[in-house]
């Protein structure tokens, strides 16, 4: 079978590329350079790399830059080409064309295959709108002189990578909102199931199981506030830098304008970074926020372990709460149901956890005027978002929602707690206390029989102290008591 091409052509020379293809010559040289993992962009990368492109076309129309092109003996204004540029790069924003983004992550440095795949697109698309069509001999719009007109891709990249993360954070930051409401819920629901604190995965003095999980949420709450802190330093843009960070070949206007309407375009407050070259030298506010993703993965993994030994069991673990059975946990074994979602959200935060390491690497490559290496930090960046918001949101609603406790085996293992002998303390002393601690747990007794026994202290002060649900808000017992 003939696949059928056209012919394109850029700086080295002709290409045949297919016929039907919006993407010109250099994406065909990257496709064929690059076959490495198969993978396209993420949609972040293209949206935010189509969001400059329109911005930069109606500043730079606006600033008068665009000159009318003669096509044979039609003259095509420089506003009509400026126009076809925005509405073309409109339909990417709206999703179309999404087929035609096809560079690999893994690609020349900075991220020039993935820059001039967006201008060809959406040049092509720009002369189909004029009337031109994609083999036509001579066409008005050029993807290196309109679509990237003042720029560069050593400042629309990192722009970009800023602006994608920012076009997903709101759903990141929903995600992780409703994981920390739902733990909240169960730290109230929960509020009332004492039970043996665990510290070293040794018997403790007595918890709540609803603070445990009122701990949980704020944990997550805490991991919130570090992603959003660092987003805000993502709303510092450096577009404009152009090719070194000196803004050569763009207006003097252009930098101010385009943060301007960078902001409404997006939806969100920008600002300029102040310094150009930092923008283009520097990855850190990306490395940041890749950071404090990797933290919340650190917390949310904590978490999940945490659920899957209080669930374990049931016959022989800890079966101090129940997780929702989503489905059969064995092909061999009947009846047996697994913490999957738990499972799940462990694997996504490794896989997050390895993505920051790779931004982190990435983040440091950088050298004297560019970092090179920011296709692949935007690729992981991007993924990491993607992971979390599908993982979390999967984690919480089949997951924690559903999540009950066990009041009985929960008292059960509390009343076999020798180390309740800790509320004694004030009274009957640390190594008094150690002793009957170990009597108990030789004997399989309680506490109270041998505080009893001894003659250490009288029923009813015993019982006073024991209380274990007074445990759990803390103080001194023996003084609160005697109070």
């Amino acid at each position: 079978m003939t696949t059928m091409t056209r012919t394109e052509r850029d700086s080295l020379g002709e290409m045949q590329v297919p016929h039907d293809a919006l993407y010109g010559a250099q994406t065909r040289r990257a496709v064929l350079n690059f076959p490495v993992s198969g993978m396209r962009p993420y949609p972040a990368f293209v949206w935010s790399m189509a969001l400059i492109k329109r911005a930069a076309a109606e500043i730079n129309r606006d600033l008068g830059l665009f000159r009318d092109v003669h096509v044979g003996e039609q003259l095509i204004s420089g506003t009509a080409i400026a126009d076809a540029v925005i509405a073309a790069a409109d339909e990417v924003l709206a999703g179309q064309h999404a087929d035609q983004f096809v560079v690999d992550p893994f690609q020349a440095g900075a991220g020039t295959s993935h820059n001039m795949n967006i201008n060809e697109v959406i040049a092509s698309r720009a002369n189909q709108l004029l009337g031109f069509a994609l083999d036509a001999p001579q066409r008005p719009v050029s993807a290196n002189d309109h679509v990237n007109m003042a720029q560069s891709t050593n400042d629309t990249i990192p722009t970009a990578i800023r602006l994608g993360c920012l076009w997903r954070v709101g759903e990141l930051l929903a995600a992780v909102d409703a994981l920390g409401a739902a733990l909240a819920l169960k730290s109230v629901e929960f509020d009332g199931v004492v039970k043996s604190g665990r510290t070293h995965l040794q018997d403790a003095v007595p918890v709540r199981l609803g603070q445990e999980f009122g701990a949980y949420a704020r944990a997550v709450a805490n991991d919130r506030e570090r992603i959003a802190t660092a987003a805000e330093r993502l709303r510092r843009i450096g577009i404009g830098g152009t090719a070194t960070g000196s803004g050569l070949n763009a207006h003097p206007d252009y930098h101010p304008h385009m943060v301007r309407r960078l902001s409404h375009l997006l939806g969100q407050e920008l600002r300029s970074s102040g310094d150009l070259f930092e923008s283009m030298q520097s990855m850190a506010d990306p490395a940041d926020f890749s950071a404090a993703l990797r933290t919340l993965c650190i917390t949310l993994t904590r978490i999940a372990n945490d659920l899957r030994l209080l669930s374990s069991g049931p016959a022989t673990g800890l079966d101090e709460i129940r997780l929702p059975a989503v489905q059969p946990g064995s092909s061999i074994m009947p009846g047996k149901v697994n913490p999957v979602l738990a499972e799940m959200l462990n694997m996504a935060c490794f896989h997050v956890q390895g993505c920051d390491l790779t931004v982190a690497l990435a983040a440091q490559a950088g050298q004297l005027e560019l970092n090179v290496m920011m296709p692949i930090i935007a690729h992981n960046l991007f993924e990491m978002m993607h992971v979390l918001i599908g993982a979390i949101g999967a984690f919480t609603e089949k997951c924690v929602v559903g999540i009950t406790a066990n009041h009985e085996r929960a008292y059960g293992w509390l009343a076999r707690n020798a180390i309740l002998v800790t509320a004694l303390n004030a009274e009957i002393g640390y190594l008094n206390g150690a002793s009957v601690a170990k009597e108990a747990m030789a004997r399989g007794c309680t506490i109270r029989e041998v505080v009893l026994e001894r003659g250490l202290l009288p029923a009813d002060r015993i019982d006073a102290l024991l209380d274990v649900r007074a445990m759990t808000d803390g103080g001194i017992l023996g003084i609160a008591a005697a109070g």
